[in-house]
C-alpha cells in the first residue's frame, strides 16, 4: 500500500499562474537545506512532479536566514513570509499572483482569521514588507509599493530591435509597449537584454494598449499583455508584470494615477496608482491538495 503520511502539500493559482504551495507554520518540515533548488525543480516539473510557475513556502518569518535583511524595521509586524522559489529552484523577490495565493492559503489554514485578512495582512518577502487582504464580496488585493523606473532598455522580438521601459516592481522588469499584437510574439526564449542593465535577469512583458474609450467598467486604461518570467519561461500570468506593464502604459499616456485592466492568457487583474502606491486586485484559488509520498520524496 502506498504510504500518504508524508508532507502536506497544496497546488494552486492566481489568474492561472500557478504554485505548489508548501505549509509550514513552525519552520520544521521544509528547513533550507531541505528545500534545495534541485527539489524545487522537482515539485515544478510538470511531468515528473506536480507542475508549476514556482514554489510558495508559507513559514514564520523568524524561521527564515535572510528575512531580515529582507525586511529590516518590519521584521516583527511581519509574522509570516512568503519564501517564494521560481521553477528552476532560484530565490523570487516577489509575486504579485502569489501573494495573494499565500494569503487564501493562511485563511484557508486558519493561520490567520479573515476578519484580520479583511483589514490587511502585512507579509514578509524578499522584496519587502508587503500588505495583501481579502475584499468582502471576492478576490484579494495587494499593496506592491511604488513602481521604480529603471530607465529605457532594449531586446530583440521577431528579429528587430524593440526599446522598452525598465521598471522595479521589487523585481525587473522589462515592458515593451507594441503595434503588433502580442499573441503573435515568439516568447518560446528569453529575449535577450542587456546584462549590464539587468544583472540579476529580467522579467520580459510584450503589451498592447487598447484603445482609448474601449476600458471596461472601472478602469481608465486597457492593456493586453504577455510575459517571459525569469527562471521560469512564459508563464500564463505576473501580478508584478501586469503591475509594470499598467505603469508603462500610463506614462505612456501622459498620466501618474489612474486604473488599468490588465489582460492576461490566464484571466483578468486590476491595477491602480493614486500617485504613492500601486495596487493589485484578482483571484486566488487552490486546486488541489494532499500529500507527498515518502516514495517520490526518496526518488
Amino acid at each position: 500500500m502506498t504510504d500518504f503520511a508524508g508532507p502536506r502539500v497544496l497546488r494552486g493559482h492566481g489568474t492561472e499562474n500557478d504554485f505548489v504551495v508548501l505549509p509550514d507554520p513552525d519552520g520544521s518540515v521544509w528547513p533550507e537545506h531541505r528545500l534545495d533548488a534541485a527539489l524545487v525543480t522537482r515539485l515544478c516539473d510538470r511531468r515528473a512532479g506536480l507542475g508549476g510557475d514556482g514554489v510558495l513556502r508559507i513559514v514564520p518569518s523568524r524561521c527564515v536566514p535572510d528575512a531580515a535583511a529582507a525586511l529590516g524595521e518590519a521584521l516583527p509586524q511581519c509574522e509570516w513570509f512568503m519564501d517564494h522559489r521560481n521553477a528552476d529552484g532560484s530565490h523570487a523577490e516577489m509575486c504579485g499572483n502569489g501573494i495573494r495565493l499565500f494569503l487564501h492559503v493562511l485563511v484557508a489554514e486558519g493561520l490567520v482569521d479573515r476578519a484580520a485578512a479583511e483589514a490587511g495582512v502585512l507579509v514578509g518577502t524578499r522584496g519587502g514588507p508587503r500588505r495583501v487582504g481579502v475584499r468582502p464580496g471576492a478576490g484579494y488585493w495587494v499593496d506592491m509599493g511604488p513602481a521604480r523606473p529603471l530607465g529605457t532598455g532594449e531586446t530583440v522580438l521577431g528579429g528587430r530591435r524593440v526599446s522598452g521601459r525598465g521598471v522595479s516592481m521589487g523585481n525587473p522588469h522589462l515592458v515593451c509597449l507594441l503595434d503588433e499584437p502580442v499573441a503573435g510574439v515568439d516568447l518560446t526564449t528569453l529575449p535577450p537584454v542587456d546584462p549590464a542593465m539587468f544583472p540579476d535577469g529580467v522579467n520580459v512583458e510584450v503589451v498592447n494598449v487598447r484603445p482609448a474609450g474601449e476600458a471596461p467598467p472601472g478602469a481608465d486604461v486597457h492593456v493586453v499583455m504577455r510575459v517571459y518570467e525569469r527562471g521560469v519561461g512564459e508563464t500564463r500570468s505576473c501580478g508584478t508584470g501586469a503591475c509594470a506593464a499598467a505603469y508603462a502604459a500610463l506614462v505612456a499616456a501622459g498620466r501618474s494615477t489612474g486604473t488599468v485592466a490588465v489582460d492576461v492568457p490566464g484571466g483578468r487583474l486590476s491595477v491602480g496608482f493614486d500617485g504613492r502606491t500601486t495596487v493589485l486586485s484578482g483571484p486566488a484559488v487552490v486546486v488541489s491538495a494532499g500529500t507527498l509520498t515518502a516514495e517520490w520524496l526518496a526518488g
